[in-house]
């Protein structure tokens, strides 16, 4: 029982933890460290290097999402029910569901409009459709993951509770 929760600690932790660090940390400093380098250029260029950062952290969501949920059942099964089991399933599905549609529907399409912009989306006039596609595109990726922030602490809290 004590390794099925670790390991839910564990996966918790190491999303919540990287969906605040992405969030709160590595975009602003990137952006604004590449950006004060090189206006339109290091703004692409803060782009490229957040997207990417971003892809490779939905495989590790996708990891902690499956681990959640493992071990979570592997405590149900051991006769350890966790409090409000059903809830914590039904969010940890809900947060592993919003990370695949983030990971692959929401970023490919971010990734096809990035193609076809010659530069920085910035740079592009407030009403070109282009523009305003990403906006809500990234929109919807920032919504997604603040919804994941929310899930991951609620189930922090259950975790937390005595």
């Amino acid at each position: 029982m004590v390794v099925l929760r670790y390991a839910f600690a564990l996966a918790l932790a190491c999303w919540l933890g990287g969906m605040v660090l992405l969030g709160a940390v590595v975009a602003p400093s990137t952006f604004s460290v590449l950006e004060a380098r090189d206006a339109n250029a290091g703004r692409v260029l803060a782009g490229a290097v957040f997207g990417e950062t971003l892809r490779r952290f939905h495989v590790v969501s996708y990891i902690a999402g499956a681990v959640l949920l493992a071990s979570l059942a592997g405590m149900a099964m051991a006769g350890s029910r966790p409090a409000a089991l059903g809830a914590r399933l039904a969010v940890a599905a809900l947060m592993l569901a919003l990370a695949l549609v983030s990971g692959t529907v929401i970023t490919r399409r971010i990734e096809r409009l990035q193609q076809q912009i010659p530069g920085a989306v910035a740079a592009l006039p407030a009403d070109d459709p282009r523009r305003i596609e990403f906006g809500r595109w990234h929109a919807l990726s920032t919504g997604l993951m603040l919804v994941n922030i929310a899930g991951g602490l609620v189930l922090l809290y259950w975790e937390a509770r005595p």
